[in-house]
């Protein structure tokens, strides 16, 4: 059975952690009588994330496993000891995705930047350790609480392709192959209808402006695509994030379609899906000029619709820098800073701070650390002038000890006051 690459509506399932509960215990130690309560709290439930990834396109993932399970927080200890924190859940989900309570249909978050998380089943507190239940009245408690239980939902995600630019057009009319020239894509492109089952993205990259924009391809739009005809609607909703739409016409009608009725059902059937996607930035390409009959059909079609369309041939380049140049003056795109900035900041400090540890453990053996251990991690701070020592985390130097200079392990360094009191006590 061939595998499924491409999901875009999912049910998912999500139960946190529970917390741990608190402990009921006593110090007991050799010589300590009535040693008192020392039980620690329980840990905290682990939480379940939906965490924005814009390397991620599909929700093919949770398809395969749509049940997600946090774990549990651990019971508390004697000691005062606190019991372990469940570990959390962190889903990776596409950019643009939607995400439903699937019993309310209430809309719990919307999933629009990279690294943008969402706590979607919270873990339940730990409970308390009878430490907490002591009084001047009560000195030997018992109590202790359990941990609360985590959250459990079930929920509905639905994806909405973050693109700048949306293809739209009826089948055959190249919209593959136009996506296919202008960006690094690779869809399916072949001679016979509905060939791209499943949307498609492709970024066009401006080396110059050191920026870039994304072009959504869509299956497909036959005449009825509202009421289920063809591949249905469905996937015009991938689309309406677009800030222009590109109307894709066969000029040609190799499929003998008028490409004035083409334009004209694609206009109702967007009327139908969305009356705002019209209302939009709008671009009309005529595509395959480079056949005779799209150069006959060019007159005809502005004397029918009234819209000059952009003339273009997929096929060999034709018109494709013309068409970029205007989607770029529309759309404006910023250049893209280096890096992912949406990331949270101590999602990029952990190697760095586990790098200085590394360098520190390995200064302390006497061997060599290796060069990127040797680096300074972030937020790493200079220690007192007197020292000249820097302070990495992880690792304390060893405090000078009065009377040894700065080497523990250096003989006793008698101060000169000590010495003066020390001779006219003998002197006595």
């Amino acid at each position: 059975m061939k595998a499924r690459t491409f999901v875009d509506t999912v049910r998912l399932k999500v139960k946190a952690g529970d917390g741990g509960d608190g402990a009921a215990s006593f110090r007991h130690e050799k010589f300590v009588p009535f040693g008192g309560p020392d039980g620690g709290d329980g840990g905290r439930g682990g939480n379940v994330l939906l965490v924005g990834d814009e390397d991620v396109d599909s929700l093919v993932a949770i398809w395969h496993e749509p049940e997600r399970r946090a774990g549990n927080g651990g019971r508390g200890m004697g000691r005062y000891r606190h019991g372990a924190d469940g570990s959390d859940v962190r889903i990776p989900v596409p950019l643009g995705t939607v995400v439903r309570d699937e019993d309310t249909g209430r809309e719990v978050c919307e999933v629009v930047r990279h690294g943008e998380a969402f706590v979607v089943a919270k873990g339940g507190a730990g409970g308390a350790g009878n430490v907490h239940f002591k009084s001047s009245v009560n000195q030997a408690p018992t109590r202790f609480t359990e941990g609360s239980k985590g959250e459990e939902a079930t929920l509905r995600l639905d994806l909405k392709l973050l693109a700048d630019v949306g293809l739209v057009g009826l089948p055959s009319a190249g919209k593959s192959s136009l996506l296919r020239a202008v960006t690094a894509a690779h869809p399916k492109v072949a001679a016979y209808p509905f060939t791209t089952l499943r949307p498609v993205m492709g970024t066009v990259v401006l080396p110059g402006a050191f920026a870039s924009f994304r072009i959504a391809d869509i299956p497909g739009i036959v005449e009825g695509a509202h009421e289920g005809v063809g591949l249905g609607d469905a996937f015009l909703r991938h689309v309406e994030r677009s800030r222009v739409l590109v109307f894709v016409i066969d000029m040609a009608g190799v499929d003998g379609r008028d490409p004035a009725d083409d334009y004209a059902t694609l206009v109702s059937e967007l009327r139908a899906r969305d009356p705002e996607l019209l209302e939009r930035p709008r671009f009309v390409v005529a595509n395959k000029m480079d056949l005779p009959a799209a150069r006959e059909k060019l007159p005809e079609f502005v004397e029918k619709t009234g819209v000059e369309p952009m003339p273009v041939c997929a096929a060999d380049g034709t018109g494709l820098e013309a068409l970029v140049e205007a989607l770029v003056a529309v759309l404006k795109p910023e250049p893209r800073p280096a890096g992912r900035p949406d990331l949270p900041p101590e999602a990029g400090e952990g190697a760095a701070i586990a790098a200085a540890r590394a360098a520190a453990r390995a200064e302390r053996r006497g061997g060599a650390a290796p060069a990127a251990a040797r680096r300074r991690a972030p937020g790493a701070k200079r220690r007192a002038e007197k020292t000249g020592r820097e302070s990495v985390p992880g690792h304390t130097p060893p405090r000078p000890i009065e009377g040894r200079g700065e080497s523990p392990g250096a003989q006793d360094v008698v101060p000169e006051e000590r010495f003066s009191r020390l001779g006219s006590f003998l002197k006595r």
